[in-house]
């Protein structure tokens, strides 16, 4: 009973904070830390990202159709469009941000090793320091590049940011590629739209790569069941939010979040 309560709270926590710009691999790893939970495998995490990939495909599954359907004719039938534009650029964007999360995972994983105390520390001053550059960059952009204006150029410099969150947990992939984003000047209801675009491919990859380890028990279905209901309704909320809404709410926690992590950290040497 403990396990599935766990992968509950762990799927709520997952769908609550992939997609906004606070860090799910943090939270993940920062509630088994503070209430003294066993630490959740690798191959779990993955599975908590198969719900929130999962909302992603299911909330924008007409969008995923006609990005298929554009980029396909692009290719094969020379239909120049800005949807097939759309498509290409995401994939091309995709490779080497995969490639690189896996260089710098090895590379990371290699310094902090299995010191969770250590991991911990980074996480919380990669919380606080990226929420600060999220601030700053939200507050001095302008809005003048719409979703369908991205283009190449912003779409590759994008894509590649994952890379960076793939490394360091606390990052966030959603809060550093919106940061890119809006550093370029997008319009933050796009940045939003694009980041959880770019989070399938990367997302599908990392759970195709890891299938062979899932335990189909009943814990890994509730919180994949978990993460995909509240990622829809995340997904839904901070589109929404947006629309007139800035970052600054999701700089504020962060900052704050890792300043608890860090007064825990320290009462615990």
């Amino acid at each position: 009973m403990t396990d599935v309560i766990h992968a509950l709270i762990l799927g709520i926590v997952q769908g609550l904070t992939e997609f906004l710009p606070i860090s799910s691999s943090a939270h993940l790893n920062i509630f088994p830390w503070v209430f003294g939970w066993e630490e959740i495998s690798e191959s779990f995490d993955v599975a908590l990202h198969l719900g929130t990939l999962l909302a992603i495909i299911m909330f924008f599954y007409k969008d995923w159709i006609k990005l298929i359907k554009a980029g396909y004719n692009q290719v094969v039938n020379k239909r120049n469009t800005p949807s097939g534009r759309m498509f290409w650029y995401i994939v091309f964007a995709t490779i080497p941000a995969g490639i690189l999360s896996l260089i710098l995972d090895k590379i990371v994983g290699k310094i902090i090793g299995d010191r969770i105390n250590i991991e911990m520390l980074v996480i919380a001053i990669t919380l606080i320091v990226m929420g600060i550059i999220l601030y700053i960059v939200d507050k001095r952009a302008n809005s003048s590049v719409t979703y369908k204006k991205i283009g190449f150029k912003r779409s590759m410099l994008i894509g590649i940011s994952q890379a960076i969150a793939a490394a360091l947990p606390g990052v966030s992939r959603s809060g550093i590629t919106m940061t890119v984003a809006r550093h370029l000047n997008v319009d933050r209801e796009s940045a939003a739209k694009f980041s959880f675009m770019l989070a399938a491919p990367i997302t599908l990859a990392a759970v195709i790569f890891d299938i062979t380890k899932f335990t189909f028990n009943l814990p890994f279905l509730i919180g994949v069941l978990a993460s995909f209901i509240v990622g829809v309704f995340v997904i839904k909320f901070l589109l929404d939010y947006l629309k007139k809404g800035s970052f600054k709410v999701f700089a504020i926690y962060r900052v704050i979040i890792g300043i608890v992590v860090i007064i825990i950290f320290f009462t615990r040497i």
